[in-house]
């Protein structure tokens, strides 16, 4: 395996690892439902997200955490091969380094504690974006490289 192949790994886990270190940082910081005004904007909280994106079956029993860990699992052994197999593609695998990171850092929450922690809270007066955390917003950075670089490629 060539340098390149670690370098996209080394991203993925820095991405890992920044978002379990602020998930830590506000677990320790905040209870619950916890809200600190930043700007008229934003707020750090505290939020345990038990579904999917936008809390997506958030409320569906309990099944919905191995389900969601399943696909995290499947999505991670798929991006890791492609990640390999295409390693000369900087874009492509920036985007795909991106999303594993994220999807590593959202599936260690869900499967220790049972649900993800979400702390950025973006708002306009009362109009209010789902809270997010590190994770996802690599996730959606990472999904955006790969649209451009969807773009890029001759069919």
């Amino acid at each position: 395996m060539s340098g390149t192949w670690y370098k996209w790994l080394s991203l993925s886990a820095i991405v890992a690892v920044l978002d379990l270190y602020t998930k830590h940082l506000i677990q320790q910081a905040f209870a619950y439902g916890d809200l600190l005004p930043i700007t008229s904007f934003f707020d750090l909280v505290r939020y345990h997200n038990e579904g999917s994106a936008f809390g997506f079956l958030n409320d569906a029993g309990g099944w919905q955490k191995w389900f969601f860990a399943a696909i995290s699992v499947l999505a991670v052994i798929v991006m890791t091969y492609l990640i390999r197999k295409h390693r000369t593609e900087k874009l492509f695998c920036a985007g795909l380094a991106l999303v594993l990171g994220g999807a590593i850092g959202n599936l260690y929450d869900r499967v220790t504690l049972g649900y993800v922690v979400d702390f950025l809270n973006f708002h306009y007066q009362n109009y209010y974006w789902p809270a997010f955390n590190v994770a996802d917003s690599a996730i959606c950075v990472g999904v955006a490289l790969l649209l451009l670089d969807s773009f890029k490629k001759p069919n």
